[in-house]
């Protein structure tokens, strides 16, 4: 109990600190495949805090650790955001990153470089207090997240052979400890029909009715879906984000059409049932039913992809890392976190969803924040995270099996 109040004491006297390096990170702009920059100033600050190891993987993540034990644990944050959007709805500067009545604004402010803010200061912390514990603490800064969820992961685990035992996501979770999300996927849904002379409709067969048809089934069976066994995740949806037609000339029936399908699955769902369903949905009027493939160039210039399937996860309320992170939190603060989801997805689609590496999330920031204009952070919330995660290698099990 003495180490935990320590460390608490050392995350609130750090807390303005941790506010000016949130703030430092808001006012880098960093979209995807741009990081550089912002990854430039946090390798400055863990070289500067005396990090045992700080280096770039060959994507562009930024990999740093404090410890030297036999077995590792992770916390991630991505440092990519979205688009700022339609820069009439924002009242502020996107990239202040100003301080106003305990609000902290601006692009990423908590999806979610909150979360980055809070693990530099937790990594200054565990080598403060000589942090020897039998897990080295790995911190995770990671790029393209907000374009291909988890793909840094893959990277991580399946090029460079960084498998930690655990892991934590520091998305944003109003500091609450998650335990699972819906995975996602998106789908191409293709459409042909015969093309004829806009006067004569019938002599075709018009490929954007198809289309038209599919998307009225496609929305009841979004109504129909299923929720998980245990309700913890909740239904699946789909959702009709695109729909485009094709034909020879402004005056012809349209002999090709397209859907684009945003598909969020729970717990039981895969890629294989959501496509089944689809086609099920279609009744013969869908031509073929495609799972596009990402690829893009990172800052480091290094080219990666992967098809846009990202699984399911959850791990049990009773697991351990779920039990660690509950015991690290009341050694903190006196008493037991909310344990809740996300709604939306995360790097673990990679880490736990499809690399099976337990994860839980813990993060500053409200979700409702991300993406939208005027984003912003609630300063308070980043002491909290910091010293959880310093906190938490402290009373994660001996044994990982």
């Amino acid at each position: 109990m003495q180490q935990s109040e320590e460390i608490r004491k050392r995350a609130e006297a750090y807390a303005d600190d941790t506010t000016e390096i949130l703030s430092r990170l808001v006012k880098a702009r960093s979209y995807g495949g741009e990081e550089g920059e912002v990854l430039g100033v946090i390798e400055g600050l863990c070289r500067g805090y005396g990090f045992d190891e700080v280096r770039y993987d060959g994507l562009g993540n930024l990999v740093c650790r404090v410890g030297e034990g036999e077995k590792a644990i992770a916390f991630d944050a991505h440092v990519d955001t979205v688009h700022v959007g339609d820069p009439s709805q924002w009242t502020r500067d996107p990239f202040s990153g100003n301080v106003e009545d305990g609000w902290l604004y601006g692009r990423g402010a908590s999806d979610q470089k909150g979360g980055a803010a809070s693990m530099i200061t937790a990594g200054r912390i565990l080598k403060e207090i000589g942090y020897t514990g039998p897990y080295a603490v790995y911190f995770t800064f990671t790029v393209f997240e907000e374009d291909c969820d988890g793909m840094c992961w893959r990277y991580l685990i399946e090029e460079e052979k960084l498998r930690p035992a655990f892991a934590v996501s520091s998305e944003p979770t109003s500091c609450r400890l998650y335990r699972g999300h819906r995975g996602r996927m998106e789908m191409k849904v293709h459409f042909k029909g015969v093309s004829s002379h806009g006067s004569a409709p019938e002599r075709g067969e018009n490929a954007s009715y198809k289309a038209a048809r599919t998307v009225l089934a496609l929305e009841r069976l979004n109504e129909n879906l299923e929720p998980d066994a245990d309700d913890f995740l909740g239904k699946g949806t789909i959702v009709v984000s695109q729909v485009h037609a094709h034909g020879p000339s402004q005056c012809a029936v349209p002999d090709l059409a397209e859907l684009y399908l945003d598909r969020r699955l729970t717990w039981g769902e895969t890629k294989e049932t959501a496509v089944e369903e689809v086609m099920e949905a279609g009744a013969g009027e869908i031509d073929s039913v495609e799972i596009p493939y990402y690829s893009n160039t990172s800052w480091k210039g290094t080219t990666y992809g992967q098809e846009l399937y990202f699984p399911t996860w959850k791990i049990p309320a009773d697991h351990p890392l779920v039990q660690s992170g509950v015991a690290a939190y009341k050694a903190l603060y006196g008493s037991d976190p909310v344990v809740d989801k996300w709604t939306f997805s995360t790097n673990g689609v990679s880490i736990c969803g499809m690399h099976e590496v337990p994860l839980i999330g813990f993060g500053p920031g409200d979700e409702d924040q991300a993406h939208a204009p005027n984003e912003r952070l609630r300063v308070s919330d980043l002491p909290v995270a910091a010293a959880f995660y310093a906190e938490l290698p402290c009373n994660l099990p001996e044994s990982t099996t």
